[in-house]
């Protein structure tokens, strides 16, 4: 019995035989071999370089006088694959502790890339908690940008906060629920990492995953998801962009939510294209121009699409 069929016969037993049968419905049972694949391999320990603090080469730098192996991604100058190093041997270091690297999935990168971060524009991150890509867009603008960050919880809050000051980033904190903000806010940019399942990033070793993990998790998601998207296009400037994100693999929390509302709003799919983009590894998606990654030893299993409101 091969590890697909194996995982299979487990998540009847533990109750994930519904993931499987949607994976399978969505994507044909090869595919979804690749996906189960994807969610039994040890992923690679990733971060990025904070232009804020540090460069490239001087990270490199410490890697070598420490002896780890890397390699870099063709996407992004800043981000590295580490080879022989785990997250808790990156702690250790200099670096980190000084809020010179973030440590980051490679798949989490890209939302904030695509999003276009530039100097002097009022920027969203409408769901920002632990902050990684809050401090990436800083990164990328320099500190030029002007970055609303929102959270609804008080103590992810803290946590958002803690990261912005480590990593030296400018941003102004809100603690709401981003399905609340007021409509007489707008932003030229916005990105919405939306809470979601988290069905791209499971690790089918971990115990407690057959727990939280059901079926009503996923309903749950889609209905803040829809909320939040609904109230980002209500907050966005005519003919400003922004991004839809989550680390889903499931179309009821991608392209169904976005064919939801954008039925209702006046906005547009725009077809992501970047160098490199070849070289991910992709999953098909129901809409055109959209992005879906799945998850490998070196990408969680994500969802991304860009939006323009007309």
């Amino acid at each position: 019995m091969n590890s697909y069929e194996t995982h299979k016969k487990k998540g009847n037993d533990m109750n994930l035989d519904f993931l499987f049968e949607m994976l399978e419905n969505q994507y044909g049972k090869e595919i979804t071999k690749n996906i189960i694949n994807g969610y039994n391999s040890k992923r690679y320990t990733t971060f990025r370089v904070n232009l804020i603090r540090s460069s490239v080469v001087e990270v490199e730098d410490v890697l070598k006088s420490h002896k780890i192996e890397y390699e870099k991604v063709a996407w992004s100058n800043e981000a590295f694959i580490l080879k022989n190093a785990s997250e808790k041997d990156i702690r250790e270091l200099s670096i980190y502790k000084d809020g010179k690297i973030y440590l980051q999935s490679l798949s989490s990168m890209l939302p904030p890339i695509l999003l276009e971060p530039k100097s002097e524009l009022d920027i969203l991150d409408m769901a920002a908690a632990p902050g990684g890509k809050t401090t990436q867009i800083a990164s990328i603008t320099n500190n030029k940008a002007n970055i609303t960050a929102c959270e609804m919880n008080k103590v992810r809050a803290e946590r958002l906060r803690y990261n912005l000051e480590k990593q030296g980033a400018n941003s102004y904190v809100m603690v709401q629920d981003a399905r609340n903000i007021e409509d007489f806010f707008s932003f030229d940019k916005i990105l919405l990492d939306a809470p979601c399942s988290g069905s791209g990033t499971i690790n089918l070793r971990e115990p407690k995953l057959y727990q939280n993990f059901t079926e009503k998790l996923i309903q749950k998601s889609v209905a803040t998801q829809k909320q939040l998207l609904d109230k980002a296009l209500n907050i966005l400037k005519p003919g400003k962009e922004m991004i839809y994100s989550t680390c889903s693999i499931l179309f009821c929390e991608n392209e169904e939510v976005i064919e939801t509302i954008l039925k209702k709003k006046k906005a547009q799919i725009v077809p992501i294209e970047f160098e490199q983009m070849e070289g991910l590894p992709v999953l098909p998606t129901k809409i055109n121009g959209t992005l879906c990654v799945c998850p490998n030893e070196f990408y969680e299993g994500f969802f991304i699409a860009k939006i323009r409101k007309n």
